[in-house]
Order: structure tokens, then C-alpha cells, then sequence
């Protein structure tokens, strides 16, 4: 707090909304500039990775059409994509996560079954009424759904039929 007991105002702009962030480009819902970047850098640094320097110094690259001429998105605003050596070693990155992460389980599920077991048991139980609350919402919802369609196919069915019956008009022109 500053002297007079009141609130740094830097600590009050952390509370208070903004202005709407920039959106950065993420590649597998992570930051490319402040998370991947530092990230590959770090590892080319010490050898574990060999990412060339072009595809850390330029990450977002023009997006091209098969005849060579840049491609544009159906906004008219040009596709970029993100260098194909990250993009691989991010797929490395994830690839090599899902797999400790099943590593994992697997371990857990083996050396503490009957804990395991009952903490997959306890959660099927408590996930069991959201689930069923769930189904009945949606099932009240759908016959929601078809009770308004089948009124709106009724009016258009009725709509027609109390209009006054207009004379088909001729496209032949008449002669005297």
C-alpha cells in the first residue's frame, strides 16, 4: 500500500477490466510468441532440439496456393500458418505428453488398483446424477424443439389455405 493506505493504482489495473487482449496466435492452445519460442530456443540452446533459426526468427509464415500465389481466407484476409519444423516439434511436444500422461495412469492404476479403482468408482457415482439431470434437460428440450415444429409446419399448412385464392395470372398475351 502506498503511504496514505490507498491502493497502488498498478495493483488496482490488475483488478479492473481492460481493453480487449491481442490475440496471439497459439499453436495446440498455447502461446507461440512468450511460450513455444523461449521454449525451442531454450532446447536448440542446449542441444536438444535443432530447430533452424529461420522457423524461430520468422514462426508465422504467408500461407500459398498450389500455383504459387498467396491464398487468401473466405474474411479476404491472407492465411498464415506457422513454420512446418515448429509445428513438428509441437506435435513432438504433444505426441510425447499424451503419452506420460497414459504412462502415468497406467502406473498408478497398477501399483494402486484398489485405490484407483474406488477413485474411478467414486467418480462414476458422482458424475452419475449431473449426467442424468443432464439427459432429462435435454430430452425436455428436444420435445421443446419438436413441439415448436410441428406448430410452424401447422400455420404454414393453415396459412395457405385461408388466403383468398388468387386467378392464376396468364403469360400468354391476349390478342383481339
Amino acid at each position: 500500500m502506498d503511504n496514505d493506505g490507498k491502493t497502488p493504482s498498478y495493483i488496482k489495473s490488475l483488478v479492473m477490466p481492460s481493453a480487449k487482449k491481442a490475440q496471439a496466435r497459439r499453436v495446440w492452445s498455447i502461446d507461440l510468441l512468450t511460450v513455444w519460442l523461449p521454449f525451442f530456443a531454450a532446447t536448440n540452446t542446449l542441444g536438444d532440439t535443432a530447430i533452424p533459426a529461420d522457423a524461430l526468427g520468422c514462426p508465422i509464415r504467408l500461407g500459398y496456393n498450389k500455383d504459387g500465389s498467396v491464398k487468401f481466407g473466405n474474411t479476404g484476409r491472407p492465411v498464415t500458418r506457422v513454420a512446418k519444423e515448429l509445428s513438428q516439434s509441437v506435435a513432438m511436444v504433444r505426441d510425447n505428453f499424451t503419452a506420460n500422461l497414459m504412462d502415468f495412469a497406467q502406473a498408478v492404476a497398477k501399483q494402486h488398483k484398489d485405490a484407483f479403482n474406488k477413485t474411478i468408482q467414486t467418480a462414476h457415482v458422482a458424475g452419475l446424477p449431473i449426467a442424468q439431470h443432464d439427459k432429462v434437460e435435454l430430452d425436455r428440450a428436444v420435445q421443446l424443439q419438436i413441439e415448436q415444429a410441428l406448430k410452424e409446419a401447422e400455420a404454414q399448412a393453415k396459412a395457405p389455405a385461408e388466403a383468398p385464392a388468387e386467378a392464376p395470372k396468364s403469360k400468354e398475351a391476349v390478342t383481339a
